[in-house]
């Protein structure tokens, strides 16, 4: 038998230090238990069950209307949330010491998922349904995938998930894992006094994912083994709102308005950024001759000019013009040492295109509710209490309640859930930051010959070129973007029904149509609304969010940066409203604004893109370039 103590061993657990340290830290999991957790993974050992076991509770309160109400209904689920029909309990004859370094535990995961892959596992993967509904407690005793039993699993999975993420790889690699533990973690019951810790870890050599139990003090055989389900959150109202899958109550004493936030509010999001802004420069003049060279590290713009007065360098420090994708931090240094060089950014110019911000700038024009061309919208980090209340109200006038959760800074449809289950809602705060906003119930459709009517969306690519005086263009081409299945509020999880962007999904069809082709076939389709008046709407609805985003000083507003332009892409919906007359009417609906936009489309279909761009922004030039100035 191996020593403990040889160096081989005490060089394993070194470097499994050095690999799981800071998880360990962040996580809480105190340093006594390290060396036993490392033997623990390194031989999968799950030795729980000989210190724990499950007990059945028996719930002998209104036993009566119990039995009747199983007579009358199907047989309902218990969860395991504040009225458990399970506990786990210490079963060890000695008790628990906290003080003992082995009294650490490995809890395996009966399944590990991405959300937008539930649906296709549950279905296709041998077993795991059977699983998931014993786990659950819903009735299910067929050899075949039950439809019906796939949704009630979707549904009551939330009071079971727990989430991670990983900090490495691509964007699609870091959306959140979600995971559900076995059966010995799911019995754990909630606790506002939780006897034990629990934490997701990342083992590294195995590229495994388990939960970790330890114990928070001493505990007696018979002793119950709970855990803080709203770990780390201390204010009373918000642990209220995080318990509301297992526990519902009553918050419809918080209002559902949601003014502008503070001052402070964008201030910590500027600190967060850590932008410093420029001193003030004098607006760069430059002869109408000028040939400007460009420093740039987007390939599409490299790639779209060949404009006379733009040549392009390699050499940073000798530009006239920095067009880069990744973002400026420093507008300071810039301004000070190189004032009339040119930039394709402004600073502070995350409060149109992060979502959280973009939606708080707007009540600046629409009040605590927002703007009528902006979905109503929460910051989930931040107004969970106003949106559960506000939920709750709609719910009990019977009105639409289907909601889509966004995260605050991803594109491309990325970690995006529509929903209209709130425990979903509640527990995606877990996760990434998001806000949830109102999904279109409604939407104007579009008749696709191969399909039938289908969800769309708008892309316009606005330029702005000054923020004192304000200066915006848009560019006359836009670009569509189609579901490929028709569109119904069921099968939420549906991508290609409920999502149209895609360009990045392998193995879907990408449906295009130009927006001159897709103006003459839309006016076909709607002929009492002529597309000059619904883009004349569209406009002024542009117009005024920058007129809002750039009403206050930095890092309230846009950063008056004189030598500042940028680029921004418009994702927009239309849909149907009713005036003040009762007439049905087109609402636009902003969805997102896009720092540095994916032009490659613009660039494949208009060679002239990126020439028109630099003119517009760089030159001041806008005859014969397609543009149109709103402001």
């Amino acid at each position: 038998m191996a020593d403990p103590h040889s160096p081989e061993l005490d060089d394993g657990y070194t470097q499994f230090v050095a690999l799981h340290q800071a998880a360990l830290i962040a996580s809480g999991v105190p340093a006594l238990h390290w060396r036993s957790l490392h033997r623990k993974l390194e031989g999968e050992i799950f030795d729980a069950g000989e210190v724990f076991g499950i007990m059945q509770v028996e719930e002998a309160a209104e036993e009566d209307d119990v039995e009747e109400e199983i007579e009358t209904e199907p047989v309902k689920k218990s969860n395991p949330g504040l009225i458990p029909s399970f506990k786990v309990i210490v079963t060890k004859e000695d008790g628990l010491k906290a003080s003992d370094p082995n009294s650490i535990f490995l809890i395996d995961h009966a399944w590990t998922y991405r959300v937008e892959h539930a649906r296709h596992q549950l279905m296709q993967v041998p077993g795991l349904l059977h699983r998931m509904a014993n786990l659950m407690a819903i009735p299910f005793h067929g050899e075949v995938p039950d439809e019906g039993v796939v949704e009630e699993v979707l549904k009551e999975m939330w009071q079971y998930n727990q989430t991670y993420q990983l900090s490495q790889g691509s964007a699609e690699d870091k959306i959140p894992v979600w995971y559900i533990m076995d059966e010995f973690g799911s019995r754990i019951q909630h606790s506002d006094k939780p006897t034990f810790g629990t934490a997701p870890l990342y083992y590294i050599p195995q590229e495994m994912t388990y939960t970790v139990l330890w114990p928070l003090r001493d505990l007696d055989n018979g002793e119950e083994v709970s855990r803080d389900y709203a770990y780390g959150e201390s204010n009373a109202l918000i642990r209220d709102c995080l318990l509301f899958p297992w526990a519902p109550v009553d918050i419809s004493h918080v209002s559902c308005h949601t003014p502008e936030p503070a001052d402070t509010y964008y201030q910590s999001i500027f600190a967060e950024n850590k932008e410093i802004l420029p001193l003030p420069v004098e607006p760069p003049l430059h002869d109408k001759s000028k040939i400007f060279k460009v420093y740039t590290d987007m390939q599409q713009v490299l790639g779209g000019i060949n404009h006379p007065r733009f040549i392009f360098t390699d050499n940073e420090q000798e530009a006239d013009i920095l067009y880069n994708f990744s973002h400026i931090k420093d507008y300071r240094s810039l301004s000070t040492h190189r004032p009339h060089v040119l930039l394709s950014q402004f600073p502070c110019e995350n409060l149109l295109t992060v979502k959280d911000c973009l939606a708080s700038i707007s009540r600046r024009v629409g009040g605590p509710e927002g703007p009528k061309w902006l979905p109503r919208t929460f910051n989930l980090q931040t107004e969970l209490p106003q949106f559960i209340s506000y939920f709750k109200q709609r719910e009990q006038r019977g009105e639409d309640n289907h909601w889509i959760c966004k995260p605050w800074n991803l594109a491309r449809s990325l970690d995006t859930h529509v929903t209209t289950n709130l425990s979903y809602i509640i527990r995606q705060r877990e996760s990434t930051p998001k806000v949830v906003s109102k999904y279109i119930e409604d939407p104007v459709l579009f008749q696709r010959d191969d399909v039938g009517l289908v969800k769309f969306d708008i892309r316009y690519i606005v330029l702005l070129r000054s923020v004192r005086p304000l200066k915006l263009f848009v560019y006359d081409v836009f670009w569509l973007r189609f579901a490929n299945r028709p569109f119904a509020l069921n099968e939420l999880d549906d991508y290609e029904k409920h999502f149209t962007v895609m360009n990045y999904v392998p193995n879907v069809t990408l449906k295009q149509v130009h927006c001159d082709e897709f103006m003459t076939l839309f006016e076909k389709q709607y002929p009492e609304y002529p597309w000059s008046s619904i883009q004349d709407q569209l406009f002024k609805n542009f117009g005024e969010l920058f007129q809002v985003a750039s009403s206050k000083p930095a890092p309230y507003g846009i950063c008056d940066y004189p030598s500042s332009r940028a680029v921004y892409a418009i994702d927009l919906m239309l849909k149907w409203d009713t005036d003040s007359d009762g007439k049905r009417v087109i609402q636009p609906q902003i969805l997102e604004v896009n720092f540095n936009p994916d032009c490659a489309r613009a660039c494949k279909y208009h060679p002239t893109f990126f020439n028109d761009v630099f003119s517009t922004l760089f030159l001041d030039e806008t005859e014969n370039c397609h543009v149109t100035r709103i402001l």
